[in-house]
């Protein structure tokens, strides 16, 4: 896909998100650019402080504990494999972050107050990584490389041209995903707890969001292997575009309710936590559920617990699920995601949009990601894939979408 407008959405990403979080400001604050006249857009010691994290999560890659897994075929005919000990990287980044905290040795508030020169400094070192990478390829005998058009060497830039480039025992695109982008996302949600205890500011609101948002990513990182499975891991490669997508998108943008609660609080009473709680209840259920129904008969379609499931053969040998989660919409897994990134947005109020734009950006997404596996599935499964559109009329919402 030829994008050439992707290298201006790179630029304005980061401006974009500074703008975002500088907007979250209470209204009745007087207006000065950046939210303070003291308030750094770049700092060395935010380069350092994302340089630190970087580095603790290389060596946290190498901690000799989780499984190792296959996943997809390299070019040289071996399946790559993955050291997936995520959860322990994450369990041990929070306990370092907590006992750094408890001895004084570090402030929270310090980090919030940075946060314009964190995604400065994300945003830089991101574009070295980049550079680094395109400039210097890693090439490896299991390595997949994709080569566009060598007459546009930005779009190879931003693009990306090698699909698995490791280092050593790193998988580079897996890097990025699971631990700068993930990890990063659940240290920023723990650095704003501790700034709202800290300035005696803590919230029924505030907690529900990190609850929900840390509960989402350990969910993720319990099931880290589902990563290998996914369009974006399999089939695109990794390009300036990506890397900065999980140095700061996903770190600082998924995070943006919370950030929102700790410049304008809002108090909810505790029986209007309930509905929000059972809303991401639902979605969590829909969500995980639907995943062990889907990977649990891909693996063995004949396992007697999916012995009461209807199914549509398939022309390319495989059958098609057309009851349980998979007969209510076509995409459940995606439906339970949206119910509860916009469960973890309730909490902010009706005051601005601003909190919302993850969840909407989010519907968006799984919206174009699921037109695009509807016509790969066409391809594949053709007139069985018709009939199980015709029986589940419904994408994503049941009546709706």
């Amino acid at each position: 896909v030829q994008k050439p407008y992707l290298s201006l959405v790179c630029v304005l990403l980061g401006i974009s998100l500074i703008m975002m979080l500088d907007g979250c400001r209470s209204s009745s604050e007087s207006w000065v650019l950046l939210g303070s006249a003291g308030t750094l857009i770049w700092d060395w010691t935010s380069v350092c402080v994302v340089l630190l994290f970087t580095v603790l999560q290389v060596a946290l890659y190498y901690l000799p504990v989780g499984p190792v897994t296959e996943g997809k075929m390299g070019c040289d005919g071996k399946r790559l494999k993955y050291k997936l000990n995520g959860l322990h990287a994450f369990l041990l980044t929070v306990v370092l972050m907590l006992v750094l905290w408890f001895a004084g040795v570090l402030r929270a508030g310090a980090g919030t107050v940075r946060i314009f020169s964190l995604v400065s400094a994300a945003m830089a070192v991101s574009l070295i990584f980049s550079l680094a990478l395109f400039l210097c390829p890693i090439r490896t005998p299991s390595s997949a490389h994709v080569t566009y058009n060598t007459a546009k060497p930005l779009l190879k830039f931003v693009l990306g041209h090698s699909m698995d480039p490791r280092l050593g025992l790193i998988d580079i695109k897996h890097f990025v995903m699971v631990r700068v982008g993930f990890i990063g996302w659940a240290v920023m949600d723990l650095n704003y707890l501790l700034t709202a205890v800290e300035m005696k500011n803590s919230s029924l609101a505030l907690l529900l969001v990190i609850v929900f948002q840390l509960i989402y990513i350990l969910d993720f990182l319990v099931d880290e292997g589902s990563v290998l499975t996914t369009k974006e891991f399999t089939d695109e490669p990794i390009g300036f575009i990506m890397i900065l997508g999980e140095f700061i998108w996903i770190p600082f943008f998924s995070s943006l309710p919370a950030y929102f609660l700790l410049q304008r609080p809002n108090h909810i009473h505790f029986l209007s936590a309930v509905p929000i709680c059972l809303l991401f209840a639902a979605g969590f259920l829909m969500y995980y559920l639907s995943n062990e129904q889907k990977d649990g008969f891909r693996r063995n379609p004949s396992d007697p617990a999916y012995a009461r499931l209807n199914t549509i053969r398939s022309p390319a040998g495989s059958s098609l699920l057309v009851s349980g989660w998979f007969g209510w919409v076509r995409h459940p897994n995606y439906s339970g995601d949206i119910l509860m990134m916009f469960a973890w947005c309730l909490p902010c109020g009706f005051t601005s949009v601003l909190p919302y734009l993850p969840a909407l950006q989010c519907f968006h997404l799984l919206r174009q990601r699921a037109n695009e596996i509807e016509e790969s599935c066409l391809k594949k499964h053709r007139d069985a894939w018709r009939e199980y559109c015709r029986r589940v009329p419904y994408k994503l919402l049941p009546c709706v979408y």
